[in-house]
C-alpha cells in the first residue's frame, strides 16, 4: 500500500508555544492517516491555493491559505477553509500559530492538490517549521503537470491555470481572483480530472500521486 502514513515528521515542537497550540498539535500528529487507496469517491482530496507577498518561499510572506474539499465526488460548500495572516496584529499571542494549526487539523493529512506544487508546499513547509516546528510534507497532486498528461487534447504542455479554466467553460469572472476563488476553480478542474482518471485505471489517491509525480519527472527531463 502507498500510504500517508510514511508522512516524517522528524521536528521538535519549539517551547514557546501556547499549551493549547501545543495539544493541538499532539492530538494532530497522532490522528490516523486516511488510506490512499480507496476508489476517488472515498478518498478525501483537498485542494489548496495561496497568497503571498512574492513567489519565493525563502524570502517573500505568506498571507493567506484557502482550502476547499472533494469528497464524494463533490465540492462541499461547508468543508472549505480560509486562512488569513494579513494583520500584522496577528504576529502576537500565538494567533499565526493557532491560524496554522486550524489548517492542519482542517487538511487532517488528507492526499494535498495545488497548481504549482512547489510553489505551494514551499511557502507551507517554511512556514509550518517556523512557527511549530513541524516538517510538514503530505502527499501533493500538482494539476500543472498532470492536466496537460491526462487532457492532451486540450494543452500537451504545463499552460498558465487560466488557460484550463478556459478549454474546460469554467467562469472565472473578471479582475485579480483571490485565493479562495482559485481554490474553488481548483476543486473544479480536480472532480474532471478524477473523472478522466478513473477512465484510465488510475483508480485511487495512490495511483494518482504515482502518476503526478511521474507526469513531473518526465516532463522536466524530456
Amino acid at each position: 500500500m502507498f500510504g500517508i502514513k510514511k508522512f516524517l515528521f522528524r521536528d521538535a515542537m519549539p517551547e514557546h508555544l501556547p499549551d493549547d497550540v501545543q495539544a493541538g498539535l499532539a492530538a494532530w500528529r497522532a490522528s490516523p492517516a486516511p488510506a490512499l487507496d480507496e476508489a476517488h469517491f472515498h478518498t478525501r482530496y483537498l485542494v489548496v491555493d495561496i497568497a503571498t507577498s512574492g513567489p519565493d518561499p525563502e524570502t517573500d510572506r505568506l498571507f493567506s491559505i484557502a482550502a476547499s474539499a472533494v469528497h464524494h465526488s463533490a465540492i462541499a460548500p461547508d468543508d472549505a477553509l480560509y486562512v488569513d495572516f494579513s494583520d500584522l496584529a496577528a504576529e502576537e499571542g500565538g494567533v499565526v500559530e493557532r491560524r496554522l494549526l486550524a489548517f492542519l487539523r482542517y487538511a487532517a493529512k488528507a492526499p494535498l492538490v495545488a497548481y504549482h506544487v512547489p510553489y505551494v508546499s514551499g511557502f507551507l513547509m517554511r512556514a509550518c517549521k517556523e512557527r511549530l516546528g513541524v516538517d510538514f510534507r503530505p502527499q501533493w497532486i500538482d494539476l500543472a503537470w498532470l492536466l496537460p498528461a491526462m487532457f492532451g487534447d486540450k494543452g500537451s504542455t504545463v499552460q498558465p491555470l487560466d488557460h484550463w479554466l478556459e478549454a474546460f467553460g469554467l467562469d472565472a469572472g473578471s479582475g485579480r481572483r483571490n485565493a479562495m476563488e482559485n481554490a474553488l476553480l481548483l476543486a473544479r478542474l480536480l472532480q474532471m480530472l478524477l473523472a478522466r482518471a478513473n477512465n484510465k485505471e488510475i483508480d485511487s489517491a495512490a495511483r494518482l500521486i504515482a502518476e503526478s509525480r511521474a507526469s513531473s519527472f518526465l516532463r522536466r527531463v524530456s
